[in-house]
């Protein structure tokens, strides 16, 4: 089982992934990107895209990143900076890179930026748990 192709399939059939429309387009270890349309219906109350769906969309690709290497990860801490706000309907593209791994810790810069603009929207700086289990021995994942 290659491990980055089987973490896109899944990402493609996740409940909330779908229902904020994210696209996985890479995962390699230690790396991925997401991509979202900034939809109207993801509005805050003064008109720009909500702050929590620019977080979901780093959060999935930090998610992809640190499972990357077949060890199972999950987040001890996400800190967000928001940038800029995007443009309605803008194609947002979200990239978690890892910057330093050890067996029980893993740590990534993460950054939104509108496709065609190229204009930085939100980064992030995020910390995993490495937990030492193996994705493909974990029932959720046979």
């Amino acid at each position: 089982m290659n491990v980055q192709t089987e973490l896109l399939r899944r990402s493609e059939n996740e409940p909330f992934a779908k229902l904020l429309g994210l696209e996985a387009v890479e995962a390699s270890p230690g790396r991925a990107v997401v991509r979202m349309s900034a939809r109207s219906d993801m509005g805050n109350i003064f008109g720009a895209i909500h702050g929590g769906a620019l977080f979901s969309l780093i959060d999935e690709a930090f998610q992809l990143a640190c499972n990357t290497h077949g060890i199972l990860a999950v987040a001890l801490n996400v800190s967000i900076t928001y940038v800029a706000a995007p443009q309605q309907g803008a194609t947002l593209e979200a990239s978690a890179e890892e910057l330093h791994k050890t067996n029980r810790t893993a740590s990534y810069l993460c950054q939104v930026k509108e496709m065609e603009s190229g204009k930085l929207i939100a980064t992030a700086q995020a910390l995993a748990y490495r937990t030492g289990k193996k994705i493909e021995e974990l029932p959720a994942f046979r």
